[in-house]
């Protein structure tokens, strides 16, 4: 029998109300005696803080009170989901240019937004650290020194080093060495709609309202910053207008939950578009990486040293170095001896945080360039060397973790075949072909709870969160699938943490597959507890199978829908069937990262480029993606999300980058200054395909998607630049002012 809703392309359960704004977002929600916050930031990188006058601001029609840090409790809440050092307000000292440093409430936005200009502050500066030489340099200054609970080296928060094999001795025995650093550039996430929270107090606690990821991360930090238990700290999501990992973890929650138990009022944080840049970016990154390789092409080792500039606080950028170092060294390769060292590095710039692709675009960056070298200096075609070094399904990837799970030389064989690869290209045309790879969250936990209502509609809590990404529509493919009945009868409630059980985070491409895996187990579990209650109703004899199909239960003894059932078990009236799941990945304590990978997300994506020689602009002419996702539960959105992350890709490529001055000043702060593509820079021919060999982990042979797109289009396209003009550059982003220079300096 063949599947009724998986595979399909069911509409987008929240399409209509996206479309015409029916939809509402943290912003839209307004609340009695509410007050509106805003918030002064610091115009230093790097400055110690004498003081910080609020006296006219507070003078100010219609403000409520302002305050600084002088007038928080002491120590002060700080929070951060892996190291709790940033305080709700600059402590002393601010560490990054944009900072907040005092908030004005007051009645109105408008009261609140003229009196923060009348907030000033004095200060001592202090050398300003953005870059990784500076932070590393031997007499910078320890933008952390002193402070409590931090055991850091110098400015590198965090190194992790990965090893296998003997790399020296590979060394030794590679016919060819190849040794290059290749630059990432610092990029803002730029979602659409732009930071906002509000809390409230609430039967002792605190509620938070925001377009927040992982709900249940977020109510551990702020539980934890204001020293309060789990249960007296609700957290809803709402609706989010992108995020991209920028709305992931805490940013404003932590402020805006003490300022309303402060208060006893509901507090509103709304920030411009502009605010976010001081808010959120993804890692930049410098990678130095060996690479041997023997006569044929075949990697011999891979020796790596990637330095991630995390910026003024920890936030979850520790989480994404350690786990790209952890496909640092081999990437999707097959690599025998490997020595990766990544770093965690302190700088006064915006905190960084996790973003699509977590960590891998930039190493996938150098590893994927390094393999285009060692082509042209062996001479083997692109294709080919990529052929030579996959591990086909079952072989090693990492030690002691999942092997290969899924036929990638057909990805790559695909992608060629799409992009023409063999045939010939027109004069000043530029080529070129890579392979990304990431792996989700080791070991996590997700919990599903499926209600069979007596009308037969259901309800689906879950914790993860819809961010755009269509998880609540393919829950409900997956539910409908599992119980027989039309996606119309099922509804899917997420994201709050006082109504839904516990998931670990939206993050990773993971909820496919693990919040998958647990409504799937959800409605088993319902589909056995109907079974029972069938065998009670002596519907079947004993020893005989009963058959559940299309919202019936059919036994020797006749056909009874699900209402009719639970009306004869039940009562008239009464009652409902519960359905529990839950996904736990694999723990493994000896595993670096804790757990096993529960599958490998690998993408194939090959690029067609034109560049004007006059001005240096590149153009993508041509974009293909094959993605290896094991079953596409709604292929529509799966090509959706990832096309949109490869175009998200072709910013970092050629045009996105945060740029600083000398005194740590963020010069391109907004989004008039701040390029990203738009529908003029999407490629009049952009293909996407997927291999569907249904051996995911997840219902129906799914593996997780979402974030592939955006790891493997800087390579293809700078290398198709080389291939086009001979030029070669390896500090993203390839901006036409970079690449004519490189055109003129030939």
């Amino acid at each position: 029998m063949g599947l009724e809703f998986i595979g399909k392309n069911i509409t987008r359960t929240d399409a209509v109300s996206k479309v015409t704004g029916a939809i509402r977002y943290t912003n839209d929600i307004f609340m009695p005696g509410m007050l509106y916050g805003k918030i002064f930031r610091s115009d230093h990188a790097h400055a110690r803080i004498i003081r910080v006058h609020t006296e006219e601001a507070k003078k100010s029609q219609g403000v409520f009170d302002v305050l600084s840090s002088a007038d928080l409790p002491h120590p002060i809440p700080r929070f951060g989901p892996v190291t709790a050092e940033q305080p709700v307000l600059a402590d002393e000292k601010v560490k990054f240019y944009g900072e907040p440093v005092a908030v004005v409430l007051a009645e109105t936005e408008g009261a609140a937004q003229d009196a923060v200009k009348k907030v000033w502050a004095e200060y001592e500066a202090l050398p300003a650290l953005c870059t990784i030489d500076q932070a590393l340099a031997a007499d910078a200054l320890n933008i952390h020194a002193n402070e409590a609970g931090l055991s850091c080296k110098g400015n590198v928060h965090s190194s992790y080093l990965y090893s296998w094999g003997d790399v020296e001795e590979a060394k030794k025995g590679s016919e060819y060495i190849i040794e290059n650093t290749y630059e990432f550039p610092m990029i803002h996430h730029l979602p659409i709609e732009p930071f906002c929270v509000i809390a409230y107090p609430e039967n002792g606690g605190v509620v938070i309202k925001s377009p927040v990821q992982h709900p249940f991360i977020l109510r551990r930090v702020v539980a934890s910053a204001l020293n309060l238990s789990l249960s007296q700290v609700r957290v809803v999501s709402v609706p989010i207008g992108g995020g991209f990992g920028a709305k992931g973890y805490a940013k404003y929650e932590p402020l805006a939950a003490y300022l309303a138990l402060r208060t006893g009022r509901p507090v509103k944080l709304h920030f411009s578009m502009n605010e976010g840049f001081y808010t959120a970016r993804r890692l930049s990154a410098r990678v130095k990486i060996a690479s041997g390789f023997d006569r044929t092409g075949r990697i011999v080792f891979q020796d790596v040293v990637a330095d991630y500039q995390i910026g003024a606080y920890a936030d979850s950028a520790p989480r994404v170095v350690a786990k790209a170092g952890y496909l640092g060294g081999c990437g999707p390769y097959r690599v025998p001896n490997v020595r990766t060292t990544a770093n965690a590095i302190y700088s006064n710039t915006v905190p960084s945080t996790a973003a699509r692709g977590f960590g891998m675009p930039q190493m996938v960056w150098a590893i994927e360039s390094q393999l285009n070298e060692a082509c042209r200096l062996i001479g083997i075609d692109a294709l080919e060397i990529r052929l030579r070094n996959l591990p086909n399904r079952g072989e090693t990837l990492v030690p002691e973790d999942t092997p290969a799970d899924g036929d990638w030389k057909q990805g790559i064989k695909l992608a060629a075949e799409m992009i023409g690869w063999h045939s010939p290209k027109a004069a000043g045309l530029g080529r070129s072909i890579s392979v990304g790879i990431k792996n989700p969250v080791p070991a996590a936990v997700s919990n599903a709870i499926v209600k069979l209502h007596a009308d037969d509609s259901v309800t689906v809590a879950v914790g993860t969160t819809e961010m755009g990404q269509g998880a609540r529509t393919v829950f409900t493919q997956i539910a409908a699938e599992a119980l027989g009945l039309p996606v119309e009868r099922i509804t899917v409630v997420m994201g709050d943490t006082a109504t839904v059980p516990f998931d670990l985070c939206t993050a990773g491409s993971r909820s496919t597959v693990s919040m998958g895996n647990a409504v799937n187990l959800a409605c088993k579990d319902i589909l056995r507890q109907l079974r029972e209650m069938a065998h009670e109703l002596k519907l079947i004899d004993i020893g005989e199978e009963v058959k559940i199909s299309g919202g019936l239960v059919e036994g020797c003894n006749g056909v009874i829908s699900y209402p009719e059932l639970l009306q004869k078990y039940l009562g008239v009236n009464q009652g409902e069937v519960i359905g529990r799941g839950v996904f736990k990945g694999t723990k493994d304590p000896t595993n670096a990262l804790g757990g096993l990978t529960d599958f490998w997300e690998v993408i194939f994506t090959a690029a067609e480029v034109k560049v004007d020689a006059e001005t240096g602009k590149v153009t993508v002419n041509k974009l293909v993606n094959v993605s290896d996702i094991g079953k596409a539960i709604n292929p529509l959105q799966a090509k959706s999300q990832e096309e949109g992350a490869s175009i998200m890709a072709m910013g970092h490529a050629l045009m996105e980058q945060m740029i600083y001055d000398e005194g740590g000043r963020l010069k391109n702060g907004g989004a008039l200054d701040y390029r990203i593509p738009t529908i003029m820079d999407v490629p009049r021919d952009m293909k996407s395909a997927f291999i569907e060999n249904q051996d995911g982990p997840g219902p129906y042979g799914a593996k997780g998607l979402g974030e592939s797109g955006a790891i493997s289009p800087a390579p293809a396209i700078a290398d198709a630049v080389r291939d086009a003009t001979g030029v070669w550059i390896k500090d993203l982003p390839l901006t036409p002012e970079k690449v004519w220079r490189a055109l003129n300096d030939r």
